[in-house]
């Protein structure tokens, strides 16, 4: 594809013409439209239908396709659902005169990136089609974030940063394979994020993937959720379960946070790994599975199995293939694209204009040291649209959201070098809750973590009730 990321030293920029494939059985329209966007600087071509259009794709790429609703023959949702099952890497611009809510919906469902309704001007038309060749661009040219599954939301690893680049890269190369993966990087950084695109990628797309948020699962009940019951195995079990490694058969299975499950649970872990076997509870034959494992932890693995928290041999099975997803701190360039896609998600879902921030509040949250990472910064973003004051935000208004707007994290929790990260996140807790006063699920949301996550960490560190509120000083705060 001809569309690029620019690398530079200052803020990268990214090609705003590609090349657009306009599909509208009226003629007079696909000309209007092909003259606006040649006026633009685009290389725009058209087709007269869904099926000419299909045609045209299959012998060259485009960066962005724009087609009509109504057609005869193969109208525009079922040519936008043929791009996403054929898994045609382009991105989708609905134009229609008979907008619904259902209609847009349905369209973005399948793969759309949006839609527009006549009659519309030039400059509307214009501005949707930069925004779609842009997005085309952070994919380098690769298409490593193809149509989703039927009824799956499409994964966007968002930003043009190099780190990005390269994780979107080495995704690219892993998701085809049927190796399992193992995912980290610490809360809100978009771990899940990253399994749902590789799962998006594979053969094993057209299958949903299961996910298995492990710090979750009740103990007593952990074999039966991941394996499977009969009837009668237990109290309780009235009817024989299916379990998440059976449901995943032929599919993706994700082990969210997999350093919460105990030395028990690692060991049937292992097995199934290793034999593709399982045996449901209560139950004396086993059942052969082929599920691709995807496993993600906010934790230094290696550090875990030395402290004898988790099996050394397990984490071989997993870190077969591993991948680093990166703080946001890490990659500050991004962060005005994220606030972009937040706030345009956030504006839709509402149903209302996107939030404006001012310059000051734009450099304040690309200076700051988040914490939290993306998901503190979705969460911020959630927020201020919900509150909208109906001006531009100042710095002023946002930085009480934050949890220390001034100082680098490092000096505010005081830590010094060659502290172990286990030692560096109970500190980062302890200063959070009690920056929230013991509030604990506010506490949770900015770090980004399940309040079952929050309260499982605070047991092993000993602080529970009252100790928990008192735990850190206002200074370490």
């Amino acid at each position: 594809m001809s569309s690029t990321v620019c690398q530079s030293n200052s803020s990268p920029k990214l090609q705003t013409t590609g090349r657009v494939l306009v599909v509208d059985d009226h003629a007079p329209a696909r000309e209007s439209i092909l003259l606006a966007l040649r006026h633009a600087g685009h290389h725009a071509c058209g087709c007269a239908s869904g099926a000419e259009a299909l045609e045209r794709l299959q012998e060259e790429p485009f960066d962005v396709v724009i087609t009509d609703l109504q057609m005869p023959g193969m109208d525009g949702l079922e040519l936008i659902r043929t791009i996403q099952r054929r898994r045609i890497g382009t991105q989708v611009v609905m134009i229609t005169a008979h907008a619904s809510v259902a209609t847009a919906v349905e369209a973005m469902r399948h793969g759309a990136l949006d839609y527009i309704e006549k009659p519309f001007d030039v400059a509307q038309l214009e501005a949707l089609v930069r925004r779609a060749v842009e997005r085309a661009a952070l994919l380098d040219g690769q298409h490593l974030e193809p149509p989703p599954a039927e009824g799956e939301q499409g994964a966007v690893l968002v930003g043009s940063s190099q780190v990005m680049q390269q994780l979107r890269r080495r995704v690219a190369q892993v998701a085809p394979t049927p190796e399992t993966v193992l995912i980290t990087g610490e809360s809100g950084t978009g771990k899940e994020l990253v399994a749902q695109l590789i799962h998006q990628w594979s053969d094993r797309a057209a299958r949903p993937m299961i996910k298995v948020n492990c710090p979750a699962l009740p103990a007593q009940l952990v074999e039966s959720e991941l394996f499977g019951h009969t009837r009668g195995a237990f109290t309780g079990a009235d009817a024989p379960r299916k379990g998440r490694f059976e449901l995943a058969h032929e599919s993706t299975l994700l082990l969210d946070e997999v350093t919460e499950t105990d030395l028990a649970l690692q060991a049937k872990l292992l097995r199934v790994l290793q034999q593709g076997e399982i045996q449901p509870v209560g139950s004396d034959r086993t059942l052969v599975v082929d599920v691709r494992v995807l496993a993600t932890t906010n934790r230094n693995l290696r550090e875990e199995v030395q402290q004898g928290r988790f099996r050394q041999d397990l984490f071989y099975r997993l870190n077969v293939l591993p991948l680093a997803v990166p703080p946001l701190r890490q990659r500050r360039e991004d962060v005005p694209e994220l606030v972009e896609h937040f706030t345009t998600q956030a504006a839709r879902r509402l149903g209302r204009d996107p939030v404006r921030l001012a310059p000051c509040a734009q450099q304040l949250l690309q200076e700051y040291h988040w914490p939290g990472n993306v998901r503190e910064l979705e969460n911020l973003i959630k927020r201020a649209t919900v509150l909208d004051p109906g001006r531009p935000y100042t710095a002023d208004d946002l930085r009480p959201w934050l949890i220390d707007p001034e100082g680098d994290s490092a000096e505010r929790l005081q830590v010094p070098v060659g502290v172990s990260l286990q030692e560096m996140e109970r500190r980062l807790i302890e200063a959070t809750l009690a920056h929230f006063g013991g509030h604990r699920r506010k506490t949770a949301e900015a770090l980004g973590i399940g309040l079952r996550t929050l309260t499982g960490k605070l047991k092993s560190y000993g602080l529970t009730g009252s100790a928990a509120r008192c735990t850190a000083t206002p200074e370490a705060a």
